[in-house]
């Protein structure tokens, strides 16, 4: 199983508009972060979005361009960590992969609803033409769900577009969806982001945590025996009353027993990337835009 990190920012991301600090004016890729999402692909063909916010467009783009898997194939689920924008923004730009069938998204009641107030327009009876087809699916804190793609399907795939001259394109491919030969087992996770509760998920020996200032004991004994943790740290300094600081993320990481830990939902304010990197212990990483990891 593979992560590929799509972004490793936070809200506002890296640059920050209207900043002229020596971060934000870096030119090293690595210190150029869009807002947070992955990627996660299993040895047996199943591919699960976790969060999809404004950039999904740009960060899927860049994820094809890079020579991996081709993005333009079907996404199994989708997995939302909470509702803020800079999570499920880009959730209209969803809508070509509805082209492989519905898109299952799996969320709490708070975001199913939030999604149904942001995004009335994908869940009328009668649907505006071209809109994305979302499944919802309603998930609970401690109760695992399965992800699976059993059966072969196949779908017809419109490409469009024009010519160099303009002559617009009406092309229509059948494609066949294989099974995957695999599933995963995923164990949402009750995480706090200040007084609000979002979720973290755990899959196997990996677990994905986002936005987190705080886990109550019960929740983070869930997380015990895994061994690759991706979590947030905004920063190294200057207390946030909903994020977790970066010392507050390498206690939490010593306490769940993680092998190696990828830190994201970065600001600004960490530094260069590689300078940010040399001030962290053995087994801690920033992660960076476009980074693949075996997990």
């Amino acid at each position: 199983m593979k992560l590929t990190f799509l972004g490793t920012g936070t809200s506002i991301g890296v640059p920050a508009i209207g900043c002229n600090c020596e971060v934000c004016l870096s030119q090293d890729p690595k210190d150029k972060r869009l807002r947070s999402s992955a990627m996660l692909e299993t040895d047996g063909g199943l591919r699960v979005l976790i969060d999809c916010g404004p950039d999904f467009r740009q960060q899927i783009m860049r994820y094809n361009r890079q020579g991996k898997t081709p993005f333009f194939d079907k996404i199994d689920a989708v997995l939302f960590t909470h509702i803020h924008y800079d999570h499920v923004g880009g959730t209209d730009d969803l809508r070509p992969f509805a082209w492989f069938g519905d898109v299952d998204i799996y969320a709490q009641k708070d975001v199913i609803d939030g999604l149904h107030q942001t995004m009335p327009y994908c869940f009328k009876e009668q649907l505006y033409p071209g809109v994305p087809h979302l499944k919802l699916h309603q998930i609970r804190a401690g109760r695992p769900f399965t992800v699976r793609r059993p059966y072969e399907s196949t779908v017809e795939v419109f490409e469009g577009g024009a010519t160099l001259q303009g002559i617009m394109r009406d092309k229509r491919e059948q494609r066949i969806i294989p099974p995957a030969l695999d599933e995963l087992e995923i164990l949402p996770i009750r995480v706090m982001h200040g007084n609000l509760p979002i979720l973290g998920f755990r899959i196997g020996k990996f677990a994905y945590i986002t936005d987190m200032k705080y886990m109550e004991d019960e929740d983070a004994q869930m997380l015990q025996g895994i061994e690759t943790l991706v979590i947030n740290a905004l920063r190294f300094k200057k207390e946030h009353h909903s994020h977790q600081l970066v010392n507050d993320a390498i206690e939490f990481a010593h306490k769940v027993g993680a092998r190696k830990t990828y830190f994201i939902h970065l600001t600004h304010d960490i530094g260069t990337h590689d300078w940010a990197n040399s001030q962290l212990p053995d087994g801690f990483e920033f992660a960076f835009d476009g980074q693949v990891i075996e997990c």
